[in-house]
């Protein structure tokens, strides 16, 4: 099966968001995912000052069609950041200093950085109240999704109607400890049948049964299963690095932030995934491929 992953940060010891990537980075690293079964994945850039994602980015676009193995297995480049919720717990691993109100026009640039190759962009619909930058990423042919947010209900239709078409991560980037009934998670679910929900399906972000509710609520028709995978992925327990992250990564394929105080992150795989999805929530080989091919690509517009 020719697995697509729309949240990869790094693999095989290679971190996307590092400063010093190199065409050998970028080759080891895409070489270890088409071996392990990946076919195709997003690079993920996540939130930091603006020159530094500037940069990162253009580096992936400049190094992806560098060579026919990469710019076959980079589908592409999801920006998660830095339009997102500086709210502890919801804003996750990502730097409180470089998180900032939406603004098209350092969007225009994060975009041109990107060469044409930036196909998702994640960020809190409250950061974007006017949904000027949604209504622009949407113009450019670019998926918007929401991740790392607390919007409301309201603010969330408002996102939608403005552009915004799936949710990224649902069930994580959000405090451990959330209202019993009016929450992201609920709202989002709500609001199912207009937004594509994506899940980490690694069994440590989301326990198995709590995901199998997700999924049976979501519908499969309407899930997307990604890693966000980190450069552990597809090496096994270390310290690693993610951005400015210095990363703790255990047996169960988790990792964590110094200390264990939050999740940063994974080092599974898809092909991984999909095995817990096949043994643990007894999905089919066809439901299994709906959520690890067939509905990223639809949602994204990628063959």
């Amino acid at each position: 099966m020719n697995f697509f992953d729309i949240q990869v940060n790094g693999y095989a010891g290679i971190d996307f968001n590092q400063d010093n990537l190199s065409r050998v980075d970028l080759l080891h690293a895409c070489g270890r995912l088409r071996r392990d079964g990946t076919a195709k994945v997003l690079a993920t850039i996540i939130t930091d000052h603006a020159d530094s994602m500037a940069r990162r980015i253009e580096t992936l676009a400049r190094l992806k069609t560098d060579n026919s193995l990469t710019d076959e297995v980079i589908a592409g480049i999801h920006i998660e950041g830095p339009f997102i919720s500086d709210r502890e717990g919801f804003r996750g691993a990502h730097p409180a200093d470089a998180i900032r109100p939406a603004d098209v026009g350092l969007m225009r640039e994060l975009l041109t950085a990107g060469r044409g190759h930036i196909r998702l962009v994640t960020l809190a619909p409250e950061q974007d109240p006017s949904g000027a930058t949604i209504r622009f990423l949407r113009d450019q042919g670019v998926a918007v999704s929401a991740g790392h947010t607390d919007a409301s209900l309201e603010e969330l239709r408002g996102a939608i109607r403005h552009g915004l078409s799936l949710f990224t991560h649902l069930g994580n980037a959000c405090p451990a400890s959330l209202p019993r009934h009016d929450n992201i998670i609920q709202r989002a679910l709500f609001l199912r049948d207009q937004l594509i929900l994506c899940f980490i399906a690694d069994g440590v972000h989301i326990p198995t049964f709590v995901l199998k509710n997700y999924l049976d609520l979501a519908g499969l028709e309407r899930s997307i299963v990604t890693t966000d995978a980190m450069a552990a992925a597809g090496l096994g327990p270390g310290r690693y690095k993610l951005g400015r992250w210095d990363i703790e990564v255990g047996p169960d394929r988790a990792a964590r932030a110094p200390g264990g105080s939050h999740l940063v992150g994974s080092a599974a795989s898809l092909p991984y995934v999909s095995q817990k999805l096949t043994e643990e929530l007894g999905l089919s080989e066809s439901q299994v491929q709906a959520l690890c091919r067939d509905n990223p690509q639809r949602a994204l517009l990628i063959p």
